[in-house]
């Protein structure tokens, strides 16, 4: 979901709403109550949350997720020595 800035045109107050893409824009300022909100140009921020690729499939070695715990690690197979020194 996107975070928009807004500013009041009346007393220059500046808001940031999280919203839908297809939600109405705020017109009513949270400071002043005047009818003056304007949506700010800016680029739209965005906020990732909870589990997914986003989070959990990038990752290696021992770097920490979001939640804060270390990521799982993987174990690389290890090659068979006593098959290498077998001859036939």
């Amino acid at each position: 979901m996107p975070i928009y800035e807004y500013q009041c045109q009346s007393c220059g107050h500046e808001h940031e709403a999280l919203q839908k893409l297809g939600a109405d824009p705020i017109l009513i300022c949270p400071a002043c109550t005047k009818p003056e909100l304007m949506k700010k140009i800016s680029a739209a921020g965005f906020r990732l949350k909870g589990t997914g690729w986003y989070e959990t499939d990038f990752k290696s070695g021992t770097k920490k997720n979001v939640a804060g715990e270390a990521a799982p690690k993987v174990s690389t197979p290890k090659a068979d020595s006593s098959a290498s020194s077998k001859t036939n």
